[in-house]
């Protein structure tokens, strides 16, 4: 592949980018978040969820209370209106 063409420029960039970064990543001291803001951040999102799965139900059981509860007109006997 040409080193100067499209494609080969953006490979070489992108080759030169991840390396920064990783070198940079390997000098730093700090490797992330620990095991236990990675487990309250995973029990806020599950809080999250459920709040919003309750909201979902709810709405859905309502909305079947509501098409139960219709009247449905009768027909009438000899079929005219």
């Amino acid at each position: 592949m040409n080193e100067l063409s499209p494609p080969g420029m953006l490979f070489s960039y992108l080759r030169a980018f991840l390396g920064t970064r990783i070198a940079a990543l390997r000098e730093s001291d700090d490797r992330g978040a620990s095991a236990v803001e990675l487990a309250v951040i995973t029990a806020v999102l599950v809080a999250l969820a459920v709040l919003i799965l309750g909201i979902i139900v709810t709405f859905a059981k309502k909305q079947g209370d509501n098409i139960t509860n219709t009247n449905v007109p009768a027909v009438p006997a000899n079929g005219n209106n």
